[in-house]
């Protein structure tokens, strides 16, 4: 094995659920080295649906998966006390690690949104050169000055990060085939109601999604691996449709359309613009919202990343310590085995008052019958605010959002 197997024989770890050399093992092994790489530019989970199901407030320690970025930076307008989070991308590590420094070193907040909101501006790289570059540390600094091919990936904020990553390119193959169809999502980004929206998707996108070429890819498990989704999360998807992929994403795709105002929901610029919105009152994620700027500089120092899975983490947590877990949908990807591994020290970590909230890619909550009852009976399903988070997520990606809380 090179160093470089070593250093991703986590990632592949997380996903490996088949065996090796079977249909299922092998593109599990392709989902795991698409992970090597940058795979979500920005997160799909909405930080405002996690940050009320939680009460998240000053005095909690949260520990959550990094992804992006976005959410662990955006729990910081909460003031908590302290914001711990995972990943086993180097990629999602080293942004997360670069939006704290950015916090803390930028001048002022138009340069943060010059960076992590337009993206795109040549004056990012001499910002992260004299500003941002010397608050790094060292592994973090060289996963952005380095790159395929020679290229820099800091490069990247010079050039529409957002278009860049498995996620954006994804998107970017997606747009490609509704243009194919006739479709122009600009209409869409203008409408000025919830009617002019839904009159659009029906007119545009779900005659779209009718074509044979659209049925052809939903058919192959690898056509979803740019949204994150591997193998395993798949067969969830399917089931929730019964077998049929495509109607369970034509329904989350409907819902990104039409239950949000498109003017408030910055992941429908990301998924139909792959960019914000840039008029002066955007939806924005809510750390890079102006009213948010001073609290974010002055509370980025409490966020910090590791490279480490969430279990390893939790084993060299203390006891009763930590008050919010935000798992993302990590679940989906995990046996039994692993399962509970993860709850038991979620349990064993978890401070008086404790809340875990995470997301499944079907509608059922998937931990009664595989947690062990000794464990998962330590806590309280919250089927009310469950219900209120899964309603208000913006993403609208998910099947599902759950909030379990410690049992007194």
């Amino acid at each position: 094995m090179t160093l470089v197997d070593a250093a991703h024989a986590p990632i592949a770890q997380a996903v490996r659920q088949a065996a090796p050399l079977s249909a299922e093992g092998l593109l599990e092994g392709l989902f795991a080295r698409m992970f090597r790489g940058l795979v979500y530019p920005q997160i799909w989970e909405d930080p405002v649906a996690d940050m009320r199901a939680l009460a998240l407030g000053p005095g909690d320690h949260v520990v959550c998966i990094a992804s992006g970025g976005c959410n662990m930076m955006s729990y910081l307008t909460a003031a908590p006390a302290a914001v711990t989070a995972v990943d086993l991308s180097p990629a999602h590590v080293a942004l997360g690690r670069l939006k704290i420094a950015a916090a803390q070193r930028l001048p002022h907040h138009e340069a943060l949104l010059d960076f992590f909101a337009r993206a795109d501006r040549p004056e990012n790289l001499r910002r992260y050169e004299e500003l941002i570059a010397p608050a790094l540390d060292a592994e973090s600094r060289d996963w952005w000055e380095s790159g395929p091919l020679g290229r820099r990936r800091i490069g990247l904020f010079a050039h529409g990060f957002y278009r860049r990553g498995a996620l954006g390119r994804f998107i970017g193959a997606a747009h490609g085939i509704a243009r194919l169809g006739g479709v122009d999502f600009r209409p869409l980004l203008a409408a000025r109601s919830l009617d002019e929206q839904r009159a659009f998707f029906e007119a545009k996108v779900a005659p779209a999604l009718d074509s044979p070429v659209l049925r052809w890819l939903a058919r192959r498990p690898a056509a979803l691996f740019g949204l994150g989704i591997p193998p395993a999360q798949r067969d969830k998807l399917a089931a929730d449709g019964g077998g049929d992929v495509l109607a369970v994403l034509r329904e989350r795709l409907r819902r990104l359309c039409c239950d949000f105002p498109v003017a408030e929901n910055y992941f429908a610029w990301q998924a139909f613009a792959r960019r914000y919105d840039d008029r002066p009152d955007a939806a924005l994620p809510p750390y890079l919202e102006r009213r948010n700027w001073e609290t974010l500089r002055a509370l980025a120092p409490r966020a910090s990343v590791v490279r480490r899975s969430l279990t390893d983490l939790l084993i060299d947590t203390p006891e009763a310590s930590r008050d919010a877990y935000v798992l993302l949908d990590a679940q989906d990807w995990m046996n039994d085995d692993q399962l509970n591994a993860l709850w038991r020290q979620i349990t064993r970590t978890a401070a008086p008052g404790a809340r875990v909230l995470f997301r499944t890619g079907g509608a059922a909550d998937i931990l009664p019958g595989r947690v062990a009852p000794h464990v998962l009976g330590r806590w309280s399903y919250d089927p009310e605010a469950s219900a209120q988070g899964f309603a208000e997520d913006r993403s609208a990606i998910y099947g599902g959002l759950h909030l379990y809380r410690l049992a007194a």
